[in-house]
């Protein structure tokens, strides 16, 4: 037998230091449980995706520096570990690093660059045609990336016929709903088609917008998971498998020592989170390593008493610790008793730091300077986002004062429709369920209760209609349709790219459907200042998102 192992690791973009002492370390780990050969995730050592950091020769330049770190003091075990490469003439590569007694032995290019929704590798990139082909003790491995297995008829069929028992593909593939469903598929797909073993390694941390949710496989020749990665959380996967000698022309050979006496094989055959947990799970892992990755230790949250601030409050005490977050209430005139009292509660249910710091006298001071000026204009728009703003300038004050981070608290929903007040609640440094539909909010939140077996979140919060609480007796509904219906015509518009016609067929009526469309269309300029926030979606505000400020194309009048 065989022994390999996928070392789903979480890197860090630009810690060229950090990431190469993080491999070393899982490569000395696998060795110790007797493996032979350790795969870890695409462009590790640089972390994945760099971006511009690509454009700097000498992020490059060092990046190769600290690979032939790593070369050099590896021993006892042949390692593919992913970096940038650069050729003769300047170009780069997205590569595998192939490495064993010491030395590199070869280096495989990818060849299917993407170039869609959060990629932009051929920005930076040119494709490979490397054949990827090595062998290890007579067995005839074959290496790929990513992109590699995605595309029909790619280099990993080439490989398997000229004679690849196993095929490993190094992955940075992030997380949306659905996906780790698909990834199964088309690897079990990949395994059946070419007869081969297929080691699936994947990158597991957060980074910007994106999660790298892990889950890396081992899938028999039959298309059988026979040993699966941890979600959300760094993993070796261990996993002996056949070793089928075999001449293989055109190959690199590489010699090690096979182990004689190896430790008890622990086979993870982990079954994936239910979809709520995931989902959950990613915003955890996204918003802790936003927190720690950016050097903060504390976060501070507006809680307004809704449900929004109050699963914004539980993600952030599950990713950083009760001790480290902090909840604001900054009531006015227009604040129920109600909200308030939730407001308190969960903050105490959570154990968190909170403070209540009432803003009227702010906010008369405001309506006073501008008075002469409004002069007998009735209360509207301007004087309810005069609240939010002071909120936002509050929250700020504490981020700069203490360093904390300030997370926003506007969902999906109110994202698309620009419900959210550009230098008020949008105000912070990331922003937690920016992807999250509203009505999905309640499916986390009730998540929350039931993870804890107690009531976190008050239930008197799931109960009260949502409201801004920008004037008296104000509700969402006043101003958007009810967000079950709201919701289903956003994913029709912004993730399915829906026509007025497609979104029509709904049941919404017409005049809503162009309400709808016309609030999102509008609101651009909104959602281009607003802070990163978790992507869960297939297609989030954001990088995913890019649609011109100035556009006079309007849905629903073609």
């Amino acid at each position: 037998m065989m022994r390999i192992a996928l070392a789903q690791i979480n890197a860090t973009v630009g810690d060229l230091a950090g990431n190469r002492d993080w491999i070393l370390a899982y490569c000395d780990r696998a060795a110790r449980e007797g493996a032979d050969l350790v795969a870890l995730p695409e462009m590790c050592l640089t972390g994945y995706p760099p971006e511009d950091l690509l454009l700097k020769g000498h992020f490059v330049a060092n990046n190769l520096k600290a690979l032939q770190d790593i070369a050099r003091r590896i021993r006892g075990i042949t390692a593919v570990v992913g970096f940038v490469d650069r050729g003769k003439a300047g170009e780069l590569y997205n590569a595998a690093a192939v490495i064993a007694n010491g030395k590199l032995m070869g280096i495989y290019h990818k060849q299917a660059l993407p170039n869609y929704s959060v990629f932009d590798e051929k920005r930076y990139f040119v494709p490979g045609k490397s054949a990827g082909l090595f062998s290890m003790n007579g067995m005839p491995f074959a290496v790929n990336i990513c992109e590699d297995i995605w595309v029909p008829d790619g280099v990993f069929i080439g490989q398997a016929k000229a004679g690849a028992r196993l095929l490993l593909n190094l992955s940075s593939s992030p997380y949306e709903v659905g996906k780790v469903a698909e990834r199964e598929k088309l690897i079990a797909r990949v395994a059946r088609t070419t007869g081969a073993y297929v080691g699936y390694v994947n990158l597991v941390g957060g980074q910007d917008e994106l999660v790298f949710d892990g889950a890396s496989l081992v899938v028999s020749p039959k298309g059988k998971v026979v040993a699966r990665g941890a979600q959300f959380k760094e993993d070796l996967v261990l996993c002996d498998i056949p070793l089928t000698q075999k001449r293989v022309a055109k190959v690199v050979a590489i010699k090690t020592d096979v182990p004689q006496e190896r430790p008890e094989l622990k086979v993870a055959r982990l079954k994936p989170l239910p979809l709520i947990e995931e989902i959950y799970s990613a915003l955890v892992l996204g918003t802790r390593d936003y927190i720690v990755k950016n050097g903060f230790q504390k976060v501070v949250i507006g809680l307004s008493g809704g449900i929004d601030s109050a699963l914004v409050a539980a993600v952030a005490c599950d990713a950083v610790g009760r001790a480290n977050v902090c909840g604001i209430s900054m009531p006015t005139r227009f604040n129920v008793e109600e909200t308030k009292s939730d407001a308190r509660r969960l903050a105490a249910n959570l154990g968190i730091s909170f403070y209540e710091i009432p803003i009227e006298p702010v906010f008369e001071a405001f309506l006073s300077a501008v008075k002469p000026y409004f002069q007998e204009l009735p209360f509207g728009q301007a004087e309810e986002n005069l609240q939010a703003r002071i909120r936002g300038n509050l929250l700020m004050a504490f981020s700069n004062k203490f360093g904390w981070l300030v997370l926003t608290t506007g969902n999906k929903s109110e994202m698309a429709t620009g419900y959210c007040t550009l230098y008020g609640d949008m105000s912070g440094g990331y922003a937690v369920i920016k992807d999250i539909l509203k009505t999905r909010v309640y499916e986390l939140a009730t998540f929350v209760n039931a993870k804890a077996g107690r009531e976190l979140i008050p239930k008197a919060i799931f109960k009260r209609a949502p409201s801004a609480e920008l004037r008296f007796n104000q509700t969402d509904q006043d101003s958007l349709p009810p967000y079950p219906l709201l919701d289903e015509l956003l994913v029709a518009y912004v993730e399915r790219h829906g026509s007025f016609a497609d979104m029509s067929r709904t049941r919404a009526d017409e005049a809503t459907v162009r309400k709808v469309i016309e609030l999102v269309d509008k609101s651009e300029y909104k959602r281009r200042q607003a802070p990163p926030g978790v992507k869960i979606s297939s297609r989030a505000f954001g990088k995913d998102w890019r649609l011109p400020l100035t556009n006079r194309y309007k849905t629903g009048v073609e």
